[in-house]
C-alpha cells in the first residue's frame, strides 16, 4: 500500500494554496510545518465480517483515495483527461547488465532506496498523474515483482484506484504462428498483448503511454500527454540532453529546425554515433550547455496514439519485435514522431555501475532525487516495522531505513535497508546495504553463534566499502569487503559474491564466514 513519505521543510507553494494541504493522517491534526496549517484526514477503522478483525488494510485503501481525491484541488490542471491513456510498464528482460541483482527477481524488484523497489517508480508516477489504468508485462524472475504488486497495489487491499486497475500481464502462449513464442522484446511483448485495446470496452483509451519498470525519475505524465496532444503526434518520444561518455548507451535522435525526430539510431558507436550530434540549443539548452551535451538520448518513455500502435504492431512493422532499435526508427519515416523534452532528474538503472552510483547519489546533500514530496509521493508496500533504533554510533551522509538496530558502528555515505543489523565495530562507507525481508530474535541469534553459525546481518568489527549487500546476507565477525586490489570483474558464487565494475556485490541469502577478506 502506501510508502511513507516526508514534507520537506520550506515547501515552496503559493501562499493561496496553503490552507489547501493535507498531512498525512498518522500526524496530529491542525499542526503546522514551516507556518504552513494542516489538516488531518480521518481514516474509519473497518471491521472484516469474516474475520471480525480491524482491517488496516481497507483504512490505508481510503487514505490513498482521499490523498488523491484531496490533492486533485491542488494540482495543476490540465486540458488532457487522465482516463483517455493507459500505461504499459515493462517488466523487462533477463537482467543481464544487473546480474547477480537479477539472478533471482526481476528487474524492476530489485530493491532500491532503502525501501523501495524499483518498480514503484513508474507506478507512483502515474498514481500522481491521474493514470489509473496500469499494466506491467513480466517474464524473467517474476514471482516476487508479482508479490509486490499485489501486496502493494491491490484494488481491495492496496492503493484504491477507483475505476482504475492494475494487472499483471504474464508472458504465455497462445494459439497460432507466434503464439508458441515468449517475449521476444519490447514491443514484441505489447504486441502479444494488444488484443486488450482492440476491445470495445477500451474504445475510450485513445493514446498508450510506454514506461520502463527500471528508472529512476519523477514525471508527470500528464504535461507529456498534454505536449503529445497539442503538437498532433502520433508518437511522441521522451528525451534529454546527454554528453559524449553517456551517448552511446542510450537511443539517439535527431531533430529538424521545426523540432520534429527526422532521424532515431539504437546505441550508436564511432562515425554513426558522431553523426548523431546536434544543435541542443534547439531544445532550449544555453551555447555553453549545448557544447557539453550536443545529443539527445531517448529516456525509454513512448506516448502512441492507439489506433497508430494497433497498426504498427498489427499490420505495418509485424516483425519487429523492440520500441527503440526498430518500431520507432521505422516509424520516423511515415510517422509524426515529436520528441518531449524532461527537465528533470532521471537515471538508468540497467547496470550495475548505474544502479550502484545512483542510490549512493541518494545520499548527497542535496540530493538530485529525493523520495520525500509531499505533493508526488513514492509508494511502496507496507510494512509496519518500528522504528530504528541506534546505540551510540557515527552517522553520516546516510539514509537509515525502518526496523534497523544498530550499535557502536560506523556508516558514511551509505543506505541501509529495512530490517538490517550492524553490530559493534562495523564500519560502511560507500555501501548499499538492501536490508532483510524478517528478523531473527535475540535468542536465534545467541543460538547461532553459539553453533558457530552467522546470523543475518553484519558482525562485530567488520569493515565494508564500496559494496552491494543483497538481502538476508549473513556478514560474520572480523570480515574485510574492501576489493583493495581494484578488480574489475570476478565471479565467485561459491564464496558469495560477484564484481561488476569494481562494485563487490555479495549475493542474496549468502554466508560470509568470520574473518573473510575480499
Amino acid at each position: 500500500m502506501l510508502g511513507s513519505f516526508c514534507s520537506p521543510s520550506s515547501p515552496k507553494l503559493p501562499l493561496s494554496h496553503q490552507e489547501r494541504i493535507l498531512s498525512s493522517s498518522f500526524g496530529p491534526s491542525n499542526s503546522a510545518i514551516s507556518g504552513i496549517p494542516m489538516v488531518k484526514i480521518n481514516i474509519p477503522w473497518r471491521k472484516c465480517a469474516a474475520t471480525k478483525r480491524f482491517s488496516t488494510s481497507a483504512a490505508l485503501a481510503d487514505f490513498a483515495k482521499d490523498f488523491v481525491d484531496s490533492w486533485s484541488d491542488i494540482l495543476p490542471k490540465h486540458e488532457v483527461d487522465p482516463k483517455t491513456v493507459a500505461s504499459i510498464i515493462l517488466g523487462g528482460g533477463a537482467g543481464t547488465r544487473l546480474f547477480p541483482l537479477t539472478q533471482t527477481r526481476a528487474k524492476p524488484a530489485v530493491p532500491i532506496g532503502g525501501c523501495y523497489r524499483l518498480i514503484d517508480v513508474p507506478m507512483s508516477n502515474c498514481i500522481n498523474s491521474g493514470i489509473n489504468k496500469i499494466y506491467v508485462l513480466t517474464q524473467f524472475n517474476s514471482q516476487s515483482l508479482n508479490r509486490h504488486i499485489a501486496r502493494t497495489y491491490n484494488l481491495g487491499n492496496g492503493v484504491n484506484f477507483g475505476d482504475g486497475f492494475v494487472e499483471v500481464l504474464a508472458a504465455t502462449q497462445t494459439p497460432g504462428e507466434f503464439g508458441k513464442n515468449w517475449f521476444r522484446g519490447t514491443a514484441d511483448a505489447v504486441r502479444q498483448f494488444i488484443w486488450l485495446f482492440e476491445d470495445a470496452k477500451h474504445g475510450h483509451i485513445k493514446n498508450i503511454l510506454i514506461l520502463s519498470g527500471d528508472h529512476l525519475y519523477r514525471m508527470d505524465y500528464m504535461n507529456f500527454l498534454q505536449e503529445h496532444i497539442s503538437s498532433g503526434a502520433d508518437i511522441s518520444v521522451s528525451c534529454l540532453p546527454v554528453d559524449e561518455s553517456r551517448a552511446s548507451d542510450f537511443g539517439l535522435l535527431k531533430i529538424d529546425e521545426n523540432g520534429k525526430i527526422r532521424e532515431f539510431l539504437e546505441k550508436p558507436k564511432g562515425e554513426s554515433l558522431r553523426s548523431m550530434r546536434v544543435d541542443t540549443t534547439i531544445p532550449g539548452l544555453t551555447p555553453e550547455d549545448a557544447r557539453k551535451f550536443p545529443y539527445i538520448a531517448s529516456m525509454g518513455i513512448y506516448l502512441f496514439k492507439t489506433e497508430v500502435l494497433l497498426k504498427l504492431l498489427r499490420w505495418h512493422y509485424p516483425a519487429a519485435n523492440d520500441f527503440g532499435s526498430e518500431i520507432i526508427p521505422l516509424a520516423v519515416k511515415d510517422y509524426d514522431v515529436q520528441p518531449y523534452f524532461f527537465h528533470g532528474y532521471w537515471e538508468d538503472m540497467g547496470t550495475i555501475k548505474s544502479f550502484f552510483d545512483a542510490n549512493l547519489a541518494l545520499t548527497d546533500q542535496p540530493p538530485k532525487f529525493h523520495f520525500c514530496d509531499p505533493l508526488k509521493p513514492i509508494f511502496t508496500s507496507p510494512r509496519f516495522l518500528p522504528p530504528t533504533k541506534i546505540e551510540q554510533c557515527r552517522v553520516v551522509d546516510s539514509i537509515i531505513s525502518h526496523g534497523c538496530f544498530m550499535r557502536e558502528c560506523s556508516v558514511k555515505r551509505s543506505i541501509v535497508g529495512i530490517c538490517s543489523r550492524l553490530e559493534s565495530g562495523v564500519e560502511l562507507k560507500d555501501t548499499l546495504m538492501m536490508g532483510a525481508d524478517n528478523y531473527q530474535t535475540e535468542a536465534e541469534i545467541a543460538s547461532s553463534l553459539a553453533e558457530g553459525k552467522v546470523p543475518l546481518g553484519v558482525g562485530q568489527n567488520t569493515r565494508i566499502t564500496n559494496c552491494i549487500i543483497d538481502t538476508n546476507t549473513k556478514i560474520g565477525k572480523n570480515v574485510v569487503i574492501a576489493n583493495k586490489d581494484n578488480v574489475e570483474e570476478a565471479d565467485r558464487p561459491s564464496k558469495g559474491f560477484y564484481i561488476r565494475s569494481g562494485i563487490t556485490v555479495v549475493l542474496k541469502n549468502s554466508v560470509i564466514k568470520d574473518g573473510t577478506i575480499i
